[in-house]
C-alpha cells in the first residue's frame, strides 16, 4: 500500500494568517515538515490566494483542498459560496492547482430537518457533477450531527446512499464523539473518502471549585463537558488503526486539525502532533 500524505487543516491557523500573512504562515508549516494543507476559514482575497500560490510553489506544499459552503451558513448573511460565486471559487481552485473543494458543514438553519438536509445534499450532488467537468472533486466534511438516526439509519448514510459523485471528508474525533467506532465506520465508506481529518479526543481536567460544590448545576456542567480536542497522539483514539482503515477505504490525505488549542500556540500543537505521528511510523508521510 502506498504512503498517504499528512497535512494541516489551516482553520487552526486563521489567527496566524491574520497576524503573519498567508505566505509566512505557510513558511512555518514548511519548517514543521508538512507538505500538504487544506485551506479553511481564511478569506480567499486576491492577496491571500496570491500568497498561498507563491508559498505553494516556493515550499513545495500541495494545496490539497479549499473550502466553500454550498450557500451561506446563515440565510441572508454575506458569504462567498458555490451557489453565488461558483466561477470565482473554481478559478481560485485552478490557480492553486487544488484537487478538492470541501463543504465544511450543513447550513445552521437546516440542521435536524431531514427533508431540508436531503434537498441540500441533492444540490450538492449536482454541484459535484458540475465540478467534475472542471477536474475538481466536491467533498462534504462531517461532524457528529450527521449521526442522528432517521428511520434507523444515520443521516450520513442517507447522504451517501443518495449521491454518487459527492465525497466525504470523515473527521475521526466527531465520529467517535457520535458514539461510533471510527475504524469500523471508515471502512464502510470505501472509495468515497480521500480526505481524513486526524483529530484526537481526550478527557480534560475537572477543575472543581468550592462554588461549584455549592451549585450542582455548575458542577455537572463541568463534569459533562470534559471532552477536548487533542493533539494527535495525546488523546484516546487508536490513530494507527484509524489510519490503516482509512487507507483500506482509499484515503490519501490525512489532515491534522485541532478545533481548540486551549491557549497553546497552534504551531506548537502541530509540532507535537507531527512528532507523535513520526514516532508511530509515519515519518515518510510528511
Amino acid at each position: 500500500m502506498t504512503n498517504g500524505k499528512i497535512g494541516v487543516q489551516m482553520m487552526m491557523l486563521k489567527g496566524k494568517v491574520e497576524e503573519l500573512g498567508a505566505y509566512e504562515t505557510m513558511k512555518k508549516i514548511y519548517e514543521l515538515g508538512f507538505r500538504s494543507v487544506e485551506v479553511s476559514q481564511i478569506p480567499m482575497t486576491p492577496e491571500n490566494v496570491q500568497n498561498l500560490k507563491k508559498a505553494s510553489d516556493d515550499f513545495n506544499i500541495d494545496i490539497t483542498a479549499i473550502s466553500a459552503p454550498l450557500e451561506p451558513m446563515v440565510a441572508g448573511k454575506e458569504q462567498e459560496n458555490l451557489t453565488d460565486n461558483y466561477d470565482k471559487i473554481v478559478a481560485d481552485c485552478k490557480v492553486l492547482n487544488c484537487q478538492f473543494i470541501r463543504i465544511g458543514m450543513l447550513p445552521f438553519s437546516i440542521m435536524g430537518d431531514k427533508a431540508k438536509i436531503l434537498d441540500f445534499i441533492d444540490r450538492a450532488e449536482e454541484t459535484a457533477k458540475r465540478l467534475k467537468e472542471e477536474g475538481i472533486k466536491l467533498y462534504y466534511h462531517t461532524h457528529h450531527i450527521e449521526f442522528q438516526r432517521f428511520d434507523g439509519k444515520f443521516l450520513l448514510d442517507l447522504m451517501k446512499e443518495n449521491t454518487t459523485e459527492l465525497g466525504f471528508e470523515l473527521d475521526v474525533h466527531w465520529i467517535h464523539r457520535a458514539g461510533v467506532d471510527p475504524v469500523d465506520f471508515i471502512k464502510q465508506y470505501k472509495d468515497r473518502v480521500s480526505l481524513i481529518h486526524l483529530k484526537d479526543y481526550r478527557i480534560g481536567n475537572l477543575d472543581v471549585t468550592e462554588e461549584d460544590l455549592k451549585d450542582m448545576g455548575n458542577f455537572f456542567n463541568k463534569f459533562v463537558n470534559l471532552i477536548e480536542f487533542a493533539e494527535v497522539g495525546e488523546g484516546n483514539l487508536n490513530m494507527p488503526a484509524i489510519i490503516e482503515a482509512s487507507q483500506e477505504a482509499g484515503a490519501k490525505y490525512f489532515l491534522i486539525e485541532q478545533d481548540d488549542t486551549y491557549g497553546r500556540d497552534p504551531f506548537d500543537c502541530l509540532h507535537d502532533s507531527a512528532e507523535n505521528l513520526r514516532k508511530m511510523g509515519y515519518a515518510n508521510w510528511f
